[in-house]
């Protein structure tokens, strides 16, 4: 009977350690933090976030054909001008006029209008330039989104790693605590002498000092995670205790869909034709620049020591202006060469950054494999890893093993343990960075 009841405590023990013992390492009185609810609060206050969708948002702003210089521009003006002259004026006939603190007073007002016409087609491939400017912020604004929403998960998982480790290093702590109690009693019997006792309180303080040293990253990998989420440091809060992994992730499926969603490719696109654009606007310098231009114009003027004391006048004024380069000391020669050599860098730097993509899928993809696997074999090892400690904590109970054997069982389990856990956070994050590559993350 008394048998029975000692296999069933250390049953009960080791089912514990992803029952109980997950209750004893939540937060009390802390809200559960949902994935869904970690990434809906990052979306909404993460400053990288907020930031990259005012960049984006300016250069939508900028997409106008008035920024293109495409409309005409017209101002208006207002001058008035004012003096007080003494003036002595000797006139043809030998008289002389005197005029002291004269007041002479004039205005200016009217409205102007400058339009350039022709530009050599600058003015279009600007327009083009702040369009696929625009689709660059737009690009990157995803690819800031998806990179902290793709944080915010592999944040959120660790700390459920860090949790099942915890739980694991708690739950053969309490397996030390049996094996301090059972040598204990055979110490009192006078079966064995107090070193025993003394190696199995060693054990236990040294599972002890590896608890706290894993609390003690739990807890910063919670700062962590508050921090991506901008919120204060210290929010408590409890997460989630499962993993799951998607299984059916393609190699091709992912490398095709990355060749036209990563932000990374599109945005070395989009450059390539920046570089084209910008050569198209330094060969508009060759050709003539034409303007027109009108107004009209209000003077008014008083001169008491003038032949004319009041004047004014009205009126519209027009014309047209067109200047054109014709020699700038071979810079526009230069120029043209230069922007040439940058689209064929743009070109190499696009084939180069797809390759790297590839070849990090590639990596991440066999990384995610061997996460599978080990989640396979870890399951089947993590039950034989216990089996076998059950077994190891009753002959040590009868005495018929040393305390290096079942501290090596409780090693193995622990091992056991901590491989299957790291195998499913492995295998989650290679997935979720596939799919952030692709842009098509999600909270599943």
């Amino acid at each position: 009977m008394r048998l029975n009841k000692i296999v069933y405590l250390v049953l009960s023990c080791l089912a514990c350690v992803t029952t109980v013992q997950a209750q004893n390492n939540k937060v009390p009185n802390a809200p559960l933090l949902t994935l869904k609810e970690a990434v809906e609060t990052a979306l909404q206050n993460n400053y990288d976030i907020r930031l990259s969708r005012n960049t984006s948002t300016i250069a939508k702003n900028n997409v106008t054909i008035g920024n293109a210089r495409m409309l005409p521009t017209v101002t208006g003006s207002y001058t008035q001008s004012n003096s007080i002259q003494s003036t002595t004026q000797t006139r043809s006939d030998s008289t002389v006029n005197r005029i002291s603190n004269a007041n002479n007073t004039g205005s200016n007002y009217g409205v102007s209008l400058n339009w350039t016409i022709f530009d050599g087609f600058n003015m279009f491939a600007t327009y083009d330039e702040f369009k696929q400017r625009d689709k660059l912020g737009q690009v990157r604004l995803q690819d800031t989104i998806q990179r902290t929403v793709s944080a915010v998960i592999n944040g959120y998982y660790d700390l459920v790693n860090q949790q099942k480790q915890i739980e694991a290093l708690r739950g053969v702590i309490d397996i030390s605590r049996k094996q301090i109690r059972y040598a204990t009693d055979r110490f009192e019997a006078g079966r064995v002498a107090r070193l025993e006792v003394y190696t199995a309180q060693v054990a236990l303080n040294t599972d002890t000092t590896t608890l706290i040293s894993q609390e003690q990253t739990y807890k910063a990998s919670k700062i962590e995670l508050n921090r991506l989420l901008s919120r204060n440091p210290q929010t408590e809060f409890n997460v989630a205790d499962t993993i799951i992994v998607d299984t059916k992730i393609i190699l091709a499926d992912i490398i095709n869909q990355a060749q036209t969603q990563n932000p990374t490719i599109l945005s070395a696109s989009i450059n390539k034709r920046l570089s084209e654009i910008n050569l198209k606007q330094i060969r508009a310098t060759r050709y003539p620049q034409i303007s027109v231009n009108t107004g009209y114009q209000f003077n008014n003027s008083t001169n008491p020591a003038g032949f004319a004391q009041v004047q004014n006048s009205r009126g519209l004024n027009y014309g047209l202006a067109a200047t054109i380069n014709i020699f700038d000391g071979f810079n526009q020669w230069r120029r043209e060469r230069n922007a040439k050599l940058q689209i064929d860098n743009s070109q190499l730097n696009y084939e180069q950054t797809r390759l790297e993509i590839e070849a990090q899928i590639s990596n991440l993809f066999s990384s995610y494999l061997s996460g599978l696997q080990l989640i396979k074999v870890g399951q089947s090892n993590v039950e034989l890893a216990r089996k076998s400690l059950e077994i190891s904590l009753e002959k040590y109970r009868l005495g018929s093993i040393t305390p290096l054997e079942i501290r090596e069982a409780q090693r193995n389990y622990l091992n056991a343990l901590g491989v299957f856990y790291d195998a499913q956070y492995q295998s989650k994050a290679a997935e979720i960075t596939l799919k952030q590559i692709t842009g098509n993350i999600n909270i599943q």
